[in-house]
């Protein structure tokens, strides 16, 4: 009785009731026939692949249309179920069936990202200093890119981006200037699972000079569909000697240049219409407030880039901040500040039509 054809027959046989309480009573048998299905799934004598859609959106669906005062909004909200089973409705960045949104309850929608711990599982380690949590990617890929899409990231530290890649059916591409980091992130990344049979790799080079028409040609492409981008803030943490290092700058403004020429470098080789994201922080210098990410932000916007959303996210303590959290409070009273808790996730369009 679950399956699709099945349940699509049965909706429209309860669309041809004319009579509000009849209609009533036939969704409140579905209901009940639905839960001795999943009964009978729990016990094992069920296939999954009967089952058309997620039962919790599916039973909110039917429960919405028992709480109908007409019969016309009933066979409304019934219609629209109808609909839901037989179409898929998705757009071409991303592989959202709009016709089932509310089964994606995993995807966040707001702007404001409460994320209590990093994801720890499968090839995610957390072993490197300034890693983003690996929720950031996961969330970004979901709503800018198709599977078997491409995902460059320019500052491809531990990895974390291309074993989101892997988990989701995405090719990823890192660049990383470390070498012995980036060494170590490929044996990670080659320890997730890559049931979708996706490439993923990194290449040691710098992001401002790195040949990429060469690079993707490689690969045999020409462009890729998404940017994820989460340089260092600066100097607060130095990640290298290198010189070619953005840790390394100078100061503001040679950072903002270093970065600037990153983005000159890889803005041709995203396709139009698509997304760079930037994940980054701000920071404290000589008792003054330096707004780093809307500098940057500056920056994505001089080069043919539409800001479509900030996203604020809650900043986990550092393990060398997590133990002297009185030394820190203390230090705000004294210095008139309030210590970094969040950062900042933006999310531009690239439009050669600016």
């Amino acid at each position: 009785m679950t399956n699709k054809e099945k349940l699509v027959e049965t909706l429209s046989e309860i669309l041809n009731t004319n009579n509000l309480a009849s209609l009533k009573s036939r969704i409140l048998s579905l209901k009940e026939l639905l839960a001795n299905s999943v009964n009978a799934q729990e016990e094992g004598d069920f296939s999954e692949d009967l089952l058309p859609m997620r039962i919790d959106t599916l039973i909110s669906e039917l429960d919405q249309i028992m709480r109908s005062h007409t019969l016309e909004r009933a066979k409304y909200y019934l219609k629209r179920l109808k609909t839901s089973l037989l179409y898929t409705k998705t757009n071409k960045i991303n592989d959202i069936n709009l016709s089932r949104w509310k089964e994606y309850t995993n995807i966040i929608t707001d702007s404001l990202w409460i994320l209590p711990r990093r994801d720890a599982s499968g090839a995610h380690l957390g072993w490197y200093w300034g890693n983003f949590i690996p929720q950031i990617p996961h969330q970004i890929i979901l709503r800018y890119t198709k599977k078997e899409d491409w995902v460059l990231d320019t500052f491809a530290g531990s990895g974390t981006t291309l074993i989101e890649c892997r988990r989701l059916g995405r090719n990823g591409i890192g660049i990383e200037l470390n070498s012995e980091v980036a060494n170590r992130a490929i044996k990670l990344i080659q320890k997730e699972q890559n049931a979708y049979n996706v490439f993923s790799d990194i290449v040691i080079g710098d992001s401002r000079k790195i040949n990429l028409k060469e690079l993707l040609e490689k690969y045999q492409i020409s462009q890729v569909q998404l940017i994820i981008m989460h340089p260092p803030y600066h100097d607060i943490i130095c990640f290298s000697k290198d010189e070619a290092d953005l840790s390394n700058a100078k100061n503001i403004k040679e950072f903002l240049k270093m970065f600037g020429e990153v983005l000159d470098n890889v803005t041709n080789y995203l396709a139009n219409e698509r997304y760079l994201v930037l994940v980054i922080g701000d920071k404290y210098a000589k008792g003054e407030w330096i707004p780093l990410g809307f500098y940057c932000m500056q920056e994505v916007l001089r080069r043919n880039y539409l800001l479509k959303s900030i996203v604020v996210k809650n900043f986990d303590e550092t393990k060398g901040k997590r133990s002297q959290k009185e030394l820190w409070r203390y230090r705000a009273l004294v210095g008139n500040y309030y210590i970094f808790k969040h950062e900042y996730i933006m999310i531009f369009k690239k439009s050669d039509s600016l």
